[in-house]
């Protein structure tokens, strides 16, 4: 569960666990991971990277199958907003947002589901929004980000449900927490 230290991330890797299910989290704030940790328990393991740094991903695909052999399911949670009004929106801004919440998770779901093809079997969950459905103000690249994220998991899910992987989005609305 990729931004599992907090937030709906810590809310799905609980769930996780509860169900026996052994939960890795992955997120860039490693204090926050292993709080994480402590308060879900021993079948819950932390994996800092900062999932922007995409060259960082492949390694941390690869120390994961070393130690647990096999990923049978990849939560692409991980996420940042950014509320401004469109016209202050800088190009790096927008840049910013697409690359931690679309390039991120093609990077992370293309070292997963090359694996998962290997055993013909695997799931893969990406977080959208309903910033996807509807006009929301004041979070332009976010909505971008989230739109693009429903694209390719309808192109994911074409391309790989022949090879057994099964590839969804949720879109969540607003959450209290």
């Amino acid at each position: 569960v990729t931004g599992g230290g907090s937030g709906l991330g810590l809310a799905i890797a609980e769930k996780f666990v509860a169900a026996g299910i052994q939960t890795i989290i992955v997120g860039r704030d490693a204090k926050k991971l292993h709080a994480a940790k402590e308060q879900l328990g021993h079948l819950c393991q932390p994996f800092p990277c900062d999932l922007s740094d995409l060259p960082a991903i492949p390694a941390l695909i690869k120390k994961i199958l070393e130690q647990f052999g096999q990923i049978d399911i990849l939560v692409n949670n991980a996420g940042i907003n950014l509320k401004k009004n469109f016209t202050e929106v800088t190009d790096e801004d927008f840049q910013q947002v697409m690359h931690t919440n679309v390039s991120a998770v093609f990077s992370m779901s293309r070292e997963v589901v090359t694996h998962m093809l290997t055993r013909k079997s695997g799931s893969v969950i990406n977080i959208s929004s309903m910033a996807a459905q509807y006009g929301l103000p004041k979070v332009i690249a976010y909505s971008a980000s989230k739109t693009a994220i429903e694209g390719m998991t309808r192109a994911m899910a074409v391309e790989l449900s022949p090879g057994g992987i099964r590839v969804n989005a949720i879109a969540p609305g607003f959450i209290y927490y």
